[in-house]
């Protein structure tokens, strides 16, 4: 403390815009934000999602439109999330290592009309492809394998790669398979292509509308609690951290969000690299439900809760109010 009341009033700066603005520790703009996007077949189709109100599917030819929308926003990348349909969702996922799968073709649509003026982020994991649900592949106990999946991840990596993705993001969680798909991409000459690792992803409650929206939670045999983390850990979530890191992930993330900020503090001061954060799709639909209720204003909801991801220290944020909070940001 530098002063004592009167000689000290913390309000002087606060009493009007312009000291407030000249004074604001942390800036929140749309090079901040990642919009997540969800992918399904057809042309021309456009299918809301009724648990995620504000938030459809796309088929690749709207996919390339809402990357359009992206960057005239100034939102920076997008990431992509496919629906596959049930006749092509099998217990081993193969569908994944389909060079003309959904989200293959939504990569090539999206730098087909944007060229490099966005960026691409894709998922992988196994989840929107196997006919169970699950991340990985199955023993017959119904355990997901490490080992055996992540071979399988590592060729998903190199198929999305090759369809011109820039960033790969894990989120599987199974041991190991940073090394592994930065070892294959390096292998393949795919040198400037980006892991974004899900550190630490928590075995949340949050991930139901998700689930809808790439059609897997109908599918899902028992839980996730095996490989995603324990909302109880801190600790864990630094190791992981570390292990990605060691392992060659460029950049980390923390999901869900606003429930494990702490987490995300943790991570940036520890590692001092670049944090992201989702903020899931339960989150949304609370915001969402809220301001229906009339519990709250919708705006100043979405922008005080991104804010809050920056001051926690994050690089960035995926949130499906992506496109909205650029408006308003913009405004």
């Amino acid at each position: 403390m530098t002063g004592a009341y009167p000689n000290l009033r913390l309000r002087r700066t606060r009493a009007s815009g312009w000291s407030r603005a000249l004074h604001r520790e942390t800036v929140l703009t749309p090079a901040d934000l990642i919009w997540p996007l969800f992918v399904t077949d057809g042309s021309g189709v456009e299918e809301p999602i009724g648990s995620l109100p504000g938030v459809s599917r796309w088929s690749v030819d709207g996919i390339a439109a809402r990357a359009k929308e992206a960057v005239a926003l100034g939102i920076p990348c997008v990431a992509l999330f496919p629906n596959t349909q049930g006749h092509l969702r099998s217990d081993n996922g193969a569908e994944a290592l389909n060079p003309d799968n959904l989200m293959c073709r939504a990569i090539k649509a999206i730098k087909d009309a944007c060229s490099s003026d966005i960026g691409v982020l894709t998922d992988v994991a196994l989840d929107p492809y196997t006919s169970h649900g699950q991340d990985g592949l199955l023993d017959a106990s119904g355990y997901v394998v490490n080992d055996d999946t992540v071979a399988v991840l590592v060729d998903q990596a190199i198929n999305q790669a090759e369809a011109g993705a820039d960033v790969i993001a894990p989120s599987d969680m199974m041991d190991g398979r940073v090394r592994a798909i930065r070892m294959a991409l390096e292998m393949g000459g795919h040198h400037n292509v980006q892991i974004m690792a899900y550190a630490a992803k928590y075995a949340s409650a949050f991930y139901g509308p998700f689930r809808d929206a790439v059609g897997s939670g109908g599918l899902l045999k028992g839980d996730k609690k095996s490989y995603q983390m324990d909302p109880a850990n801190a600790e864990e979530a630094l190791r992981e951290v570390a292990l990605d890191l060691a392992e060659g992930a460029d950049s980390v993330m923390v999901k869900p969000g606003l429930p494990y900020l702490d987490i995300v503090r943790r991570v940036k001061e520890r590692f001092a690299v670049p944090v992201f954060a989702y903020q899931v799709s339960g989150e949304y639909a609370m915001i969402e439900a809220a301001a229906a209720a009339g519990a709250g204003d919708r705006d100043a909801l979405v922008l005080e809760t991104l804010m809050a991801f920056k001051r926690a220290g994050c690089s960035g944020v995926l949130t499906y109010h992506a496109a909205h909070a650029a408006r308003l940001l913009g405004a």
